[in-house]
């Protein structure tokens, strides 16, 4: 945590991967985009708009799996 002042706190961000970070691990673990988004409960369609950049993930399913992924930060996680 870092204090701006004695009322200010601003939390450091846990790190963030992009889509190309994302894609390149699934193409090590030799793992399909479609196999992932079956095993965690996501239409494959709306994983491949987010890895492609196609949706902005602000809300919905896109924002659930950008979270998954690790592209956006776990607003649970940051609330807390």
């Amino acid at each position: 945590m870092i204090y701006l002042d004695q009322f200010t706190l601003l939390q450091r961000k846990e790190p963030q991967v992009t889509p190309q970070q994302v894609k390149a691990r699934f193409r090590e673990r030799g793992e399909s985009v479609a196999s992932w988004a079956e095993a965690n409960g996501f239409p494959r369609d709306v994983v491949y708009r987010v890895l492609n950049a196609r949706s902005p993930a602000w809300r919905g399913q896109p924002h659930q799996v950008a979270v998954k992924l690790g592209i956006k930060p776990d607003p649970a996680k940051n609330a807390a």
